[in-house]
């Protein structure tokens, strides 16, 4: 059916090869590649799946420094604007994969939108405190004319939530995002995980690790200052971003803060590790399931997506195969309670078994189900017209 559609798909910028674009990525291997990208600011060289692909632009990408990824951010107050001046009448169905701007195109009746929604713009909402303490802008002049404009990111946001005619949320969590903020429900379609670029590795190292981008909300100085406290116990923090330099100088003698790795590199250490450790309140979680698909348990904040994809240990003996640890709070000191609890239990964590449970978040299984999902929401849609 799809073969027949004129298709488009948009996306809010492409800058870098993160979980947003991976999941971009498998999706286009499902619409093909007629399906024109359409994106505020693109990057070809750091996004090759793209070059069969007809990329269009917004206006943005030609403002100064607008391709340039420290900068392009602060030009989210014109990007609703952007996305609004693309004309996507000539296309049968339109698939916006969205964090922040891009379900704001504009559609006709007889157009099919469907939007995957990885978040509500977070720090336009249940973020927006932490993200205005964090920057800095949580008073002050700035600080005012900040939460003006915020404030009228989220009533576009509202409005253009209904030019959507289905959502579908990358968790569970985020369909109870969706459902508070845009009153719409949705279907989850979990995001796709490269199982086969991860290998199972049985026997463990006596070193933890961590891998995230180094900026405020994952939360990478939480976990070392827990292993500050822990001496004994051998940490790696693998990750570029702002905060590179702060957390090496917070980081002590026992925690080695390497900074961006080549994927061959950050496979190797996550597959040798004893666990994967993660702070971070995530919409699904991508770089934990990768750390399974090593058989590497998990030990992290129990809260967001990742209480959907990590089996937890569980006392009273609920969890037959515990694929890790999960603790309940954003702290140094749970954090620490949570590894010595896992160091008690590891015997109970068995790499094959934490294997097989991050396959079944593999590429083929979300290709399947937004395929099935797509063609049934265009006959249910077209049936209407």
């Amino acid at each position: 059916m799809l073969d027949s559609k004129k298709i488009a798909a948009t996306h809010d910028w492409l800058l870098e090869y993160a979980g947003a674009e991976r999941v971009l990525e498998q999706l286009l291997c499902v619409l093909g590649s007629e399906t024109t990208v359409y994106t505020t600011v693109f990057n070809g060289e750091t996004l090759p799946f793209l070059k069969d692909h007809t990329v269009v632009e917004s206006f943005v990408s030609k403002l100064p420094l607008g391709r340039s990824l420290s900068h392009y951010r602060k030009y989210l107050p014109i990007m609703p604007l952007a996305v609004e001046q693309w004309d996507m009448s000539e296309y049968d169905i339109v698939i916006s994969s969205n964090y922040a701007v891009a379900k704001g195109i504009i559609c006709h009746p007889d157009q099919l939108h469907i939007s995957y929604v990885h978040s509500p713009i977070r720090y336009a909402w249940d973020m927006q405190h932490q993200y205005l303490d964090e920057a800095n802008l949580d008073k002050g002049l700035m600080g005012w004319i900040t939460k003006y404009l915020l404030h009228r990111i989220r009533l576009w946001d509202v409005r253009t939530a209904n030019q959507v005619d289905y959502f579908v949320a990358n968790s569970h969590f985020i369909k109870r995002r969706i459902a508070k903020v845009y009153r719409r429900k949705a279907e989850v379609i979990y995001p796709p995980v490269d199982i086969d670029g991860f290998k199972l590795t049985k026997e463990k190292d006596n070193f933890y690790c961590t891998v995230s981008r180094l900026v405020p909300y994952k939360k990478t100085s939480l976990i070392i200052n827990a292993f500050n406290q822990m001496p004994d116990k051998k940490l790696y923090v693998i990750g570029g971003g702002p905060d590179l330099e702060d957390m090496r100088k917070l980081a002590g003698p026992n925690v080695e803060v390497l900074g961006f790795q080549m994927q061959d590199k950050m496979v190797d250490y996550m597959s040798r590790a004893k666990a994967f450790v993660y702070a971070a309140k995530e919409d699904f979680g991508i770089v934990p399931l990768e750390a399974q698909a090593c058989g590497t348990p998990v030990i992290a904040f129990g809260k967001g997506g990742l209480s959907e994809t990590v089996i937890p240990w569980s006392e009273n003996g609920q969890s037959i195969s515990p694929t890790g640890i999960l603790y309940d709070n954003q702290t140094p000191e749970a954090l620490i309670n949570a590894v010595k609890l896992f160091e008690n239990k590891a015997d109970e964590f068995d790499p094959e078994r934490i294997r097989e449970h991050a396959e079944f978040f593999g590429p083929e299984r979300f290709k399947s189900e937004m395929k099935t999902f797509v063609e049934t929401s265009w006959n249910s849609f077209h049936s209407g017209l």
